[in-house]
């Protein structure tokens, strides 16, 4: 992902700049160069994601989101490179390794707020709820961000990942992102073989589309499709126009669609457009 943002933030278009994806990057293996040649179809979607991501993330910091928790963070630099209020604290969760390497590759950058790093093993049920109930503390209103996780797990590890992340009252909101059975076909037949390389396949594409998050008090507050964000961007492949004009009259199930779906706990909250 690193590699597809370094691709993005050198274009003289670029939709976002993202100037800590190529240090991040460390030494480019052939898996990158191929990467950042732009032979990967599926780039498209990553741009689309990230900037919805962004502006979900954006939104829910204005309302007064004041913990960001990132889940399976990577090397993602959001607070490095997006101005949060100085107050916000924001959480990377990832395994040790991971954040070990990048506290050394940003350890002269300068954050806009507060940034730990919080090292768990998170298919650990007992670490991972006792990390969020840790995390918590202090928090009135904490933003979940799970960007390109939900997909490498199984359905029954998403809904457990789902009810525990409802058990914590001041987990208040959470962005995650959704594909569908024919995007994620599409994906394997695209990608497959760089994700199965690194031991994470693609695996979630619920046929209830984001849906199937609503649970242990979730509720699906709104969507961004992610097809039509690339349109807009102009990313979106030929391909996938028809899908992207189409909007999104059709049932996720049937059609090429993913979404960056923002859930919350608050019944009489607006939904969000």
């Amino acid at each position: 992902m690193a590699a597809h943002r370094a691709r993005e933030s050198e274009r003289i278009d670029a939709a976002f700049q993202d100037p800590f994806a190529r240090p991040l990057l460390g030494e480019v293996d052939p898996t990158l160069a191929r990467v950042l040649g732009g032979s990967d179809s599926a780039e498209w979607l990553y741009t689309a994601r990230t900037v919805a991501f962004d502006r979900l993330i954006a939104r829910e910091v204005r309302a007064g989101a004041d913990l960001i928790v990132n889940l399976g963070a990577g090397l993602d630099a959001r607070p490095y490179r997006l101005a949060f209020p100085s107050t916000l604290r924001w959480v990377d969760v990832d395994d040790p390794e991971v954040l070990d390497y990048k506290a050394g590759v940003l350890a002269s950058a300068v954050p806009s707020c507060t940034v730990t790093f919080r090292p768990l093993d998170l298919a650990n049920p007992d670490a991972r709820r006792g990390a969020f109930r840790d995390l918590s503390r202090g928090a009135a209103r904490a933003l979940v961000v799970s960007e390109g996780l939900l997909i490498h797990l199984m359905a029954g590890d998403v809904r457990e990942l789902a009810d525990d992340l409802g058990a914590i009252p001041s987990f208040q909101r959470w962005v995650a992102d959704v594909v569908s059975p024919p995007l994620l076909d599409a994906l394997t037949e695209q990608s497959g073989e760089l994700v199965r390389a690194s031991g994470t396949p693609y695996l979630f594409a619920p046929h209830q589309g984001p849906n199937a998050l609503e649970r242990n008090g979730w509720r699906l507050l709104g969507v961004r499709s992610l097809i039509q964000t690339a349109l807009k961007l102009e990313r979106l492949p030929v391909a996938l126009r028809i899908a992207g004009f189409l909007g999104e009259a059709e049932a996720p199930v049937h059609r090429p669609w993913a979404g960056a779906c923002l859930l919350g706990k608050d019944p009489l909250e607006a939904r969000v457009e």
